[in-house]
């Protein structure tokens, strides 16, 4: 089960399906930073197909290994499961995609939305992205004055499509 997923049934059938819904945002500013707590994040990718991405990450000093499908709009299928953080940190070092994914994630409270803001470092240093999970493909939320251009749509920003093509590569 993902820490970060809904879980909806599958008609008809008894089993749950996991699927995280989010939006994603350019951020404006530094404002949002005052009311954030930030953890450092390594991630890395074992498989960056465009049917699937396996992801290993270390947060803190926890590790995790998430399996995502694809996406149909804001949506798609998402497992996360905690592993050892001795093993995640293996697989990063060792078999993972380069570059590894590093950034510093904060999350903050608005309007009774969870938002994370993850502030990326090394090859996707400058780019600052805030996503937002929500419950149902149309449910409203208030945007914060630190939200600019939505690009939930945009395969760039995906963290795995930095892998591939990092930000510092971008033609600004």
């Amino acid at each position: 089960m993902s820490f970060h997923s809904n879980r909806s049934q599958v008609q008809g059938l008894k089993t749950l399906m996991a699927e995280e819904i989010e939006r994603k945002f350019l951020v404006n500013g530094d404002t949002w930073k005052k009311c954030a707590t930030g953890l450092y994040c390594r991630q890395g990718y074992l498989c960056l197909e465009n049917e699937r991405v396996v992801r290993v990450r270390n947060i803190e000093g926890n590790g995790f290994l998430t399996i995502k499908g694809i996406s149909k709009g804001i949506k798609r299928p998402e497992y996360e499961y905690k592993i050892p953080v001795e093993d995640a940190n293996e697989i990063l070092d060792y078999l993972c995609k380069r570059p590894l994914i590093e950034k510093k994630r904060y999350i903050t409270i608005y309007q009774g939305a969870k938002w994370e803001i993850d502030e990326f470092m090394g090859e996707n240093k400058g780019l600052i992205i805030a996503e937002v999970e929500l419950g149902c493909e149309n449910q409203k939320i208030i945007l914060p004055e630190w939200v600019g251009k939505e690009v939930s749509g945009d395969p760039r920003y995906y963290n795995a499509g930095l892998v591939k093509y990092p930000y510092k590569a971008w033609k600004k």
